[in-house]
């Protein structure tokens, strides 16, 4: 554990650099397509007015370089970022293509600067995943210490990019690791910590969206309007995760290749982009607006119908960029939406709940949509709330859906992923305490006389379940044994009396010799 520990501290720095070289190359992208200017502050596509030839036509030219890139550079690239992770821990060994490392961060910066509704964050998983399997692979460690290393990578990313050491502990948990051990949880914990003080240095160490919180003690009925707003979360989940897989079924029968397909789903966020260019990019900007309680309605009713719909449909064109930032502006202007009709507590109160229930719906993650709500507001004083909107989203989520936006994809590959956490029970009893006794025993002269001493033996077996029939000669020597398949041709023979009489048993003419099962 310690050794991992040791080389997860680097990994943690690298994934803090790797996530600040993505979000200043996400700006540059932004300002030289949208603003025609060379600086790479992040900025949103839909801050200004732009002619419509340049909304429409710079997501379309976005796709048609990505799927290029996918094309001549690596397929991997393609995708939300995380599921590709799991896919490389659960059936690669942990290992990712050095080419992904670069790729990947490029692509989802072209992505997202060229107007694509999509988040950083699942780029940033693959990338800060990449350096750690690449450093693994360099070292030729295990499979199971690669997937150490990739998670401390993808857990450093995230901390680095959101400011939020402890949800991103716990998505690495609930997402990628599948298991809370020591000698897991400890590196990628060391890596997150390096990850958030190098934060501070590159990036800042405040809230990503501060909030004001006057409200020190929330009533019991909000408590139960947050119920409502679970349940109203896990409907816009579904909802969003339906149209997901349903864009990648009609993608799929398209009948040219798939290098094309990016183009198209460009086309169509273009077109949402003239709608409510706002849905446009990364949208920090709107998600800040959104919990702090500053947006319009007619801001609230467009993100949420218009980034819905073309983040849905343009993720499964096969581009690239994360979940997590749309679910977060999804989530939040759900919240604000229901809490036109709800009593307020506080500006923003009702788009945190409407956040945390998105994410723990859709990505089937509560405690890291609590968390994560919380460590990027720091409001503290809603935490029971959110706890009841998030566990009841996902509870809805888990009756209504059978797999996560993220597994989906995986279980469409043939990959069966199971995120309940049990105790193995190899790991919980000794062997003497499952192991089956010695093999029942049939005393024998090497002939059978009578079909009554046929058919004890064939239901000695049966008891047996399917177990060996050990044969014991009269003097109690082990001879050999039985099975089922020894007996079945005689007993499906009707053999009279007088034959049995005067033929050995096949079976027992032909006992076994290996020593006793």
């Amino acid at each position: 554990m310690l050794i991992m520990v040791a080389l997860a501290l680097p990994i943690g720095a690298l994934s803090a650099g790797a996530a600040w070289c993505l979000l200043r190359l996400i700006g540059l992208v932004t300002n030289l397509v949208f603003y025609q200017r060379w600086a790479v502050d992040l900025v949103a596509p839909g801050a200004q007015h732009h002619s419509w030839w340049l909304v429409l036509g710079a997501p379309i030219a976005g796709g048609l370089v990505i799927g290029v890139m996918a094309r001549l550079g690596s397929e991997k690239i393609r995708g939300h970022g995380m599921p590709e992770a799991i896919e490389a821990i659960l059936t690669q060994g942990s290992r990712v293509d050095p080419k992904v490392a670069v790729l990947k961060p490029i692509s989802a910066a072209i992505s997202i600067g060229t107007g694509g509704p999509f988040g950083a964050e699942g780029p940033i998983i693959m990338t800060g995943g990449a350096l750690g399997s690449i450093l693994a692979q360099y070292l030729h460690l295990t499979a199971d210490e690669r997937k150490i290393l990739l998670v401390s990578g993808a857990g450093g990313g995230m901390a680095a990019t959101f400011n939020s050491p402890l949800a991103s502990i716990l998505l690495a948990v609930e997402l990628l690791l599948f298991e809370w051990r020591p000698r897991s949880t400890v590196p990628v914990t060391a890596a997150v910590a390096v990850a958030t003080v190098a934060r501070q240095f590159i990036l800042g160490g405040g809230p990503v969206f501060p909030v004001s919180v006057h409200a020190t003690q929330i009533p019991w009925n909000i408590d139960l309007l947050a119920f409502v707003t679970g349940v109203c979360g896990a409907a816009i989940a579904i909802l969003a995760t339906r149209l997901v897989y349903l864009s990648e079924d009609v993608f799929s029968r398209l009948p040219f290749h798939w290098m094309w397909w990016p183009a198209i789903g460009g086309a169509v966020i273009g077109v949402g982009g003239l709608i409510q260019p706002r849905a446009l990019g990364v949208g920090y900007d709107v998600i800040g607006e959104l919990l702090t309680g500053h947006a319009t309605v007619s801001l609230i009713v467009g993100i949420l119908i218009v980034k819905t719909a073309i983040w849905s449909l343009s993720l499964g064109s096969g581009t690239s960029g994360g979940v997590l930032a749309p679910l977060f502006m999804i989530g939040g202007a759900l919240g604000a939406f229901v809490g036109q009709w709800f009593p307020a507590v506080f500006p923003g109160f009702w788009a945190l709940l409407g956040l945390a229930a998105v994410v723990g719906a859709a990505m089937r993650a509560p405690l890291t949509g609590i968390v994560f709500t919380l460590e990027l507001t720091h409001a503290w004083p809603a935490l029971f709330p959110l706890i009841i909107a998030s566990i009841t989203a996902y509870g809805v989520s888990v009756l209504t859906l059978d797999r996560s936006i993220l597994t989906e994809k995986i279980a469409r590959r043939g990959l069966h992923l199971t995120c309940d956490y049990t105790t193995d029970p190899l790991e919980a009893f000794f062997v003497e305490e499952v192991m089956r006794p010695g093999p029942p025993r049939m005393p024998t002269g090497g002939t059978v006389g009578t079909r009554d001493t046929l058919r004890h033996a064939a239901n000695v077996l049966a008891e047996a379940g399917g177990r060996p029939l050990l044969v014991v000669l009269p003097d109690g020597a082990e001879c050999g044994h039985l099975v089922m398949d020894d007996l079945l041709p005689a007993r499906l023979h009707d053999l009279n009396e007088d034959t049995l009489r005067t033929r050995h048993f096949a079976a027992f003419t032909r006992v076994r010799t290996a020593p006793s099962d």
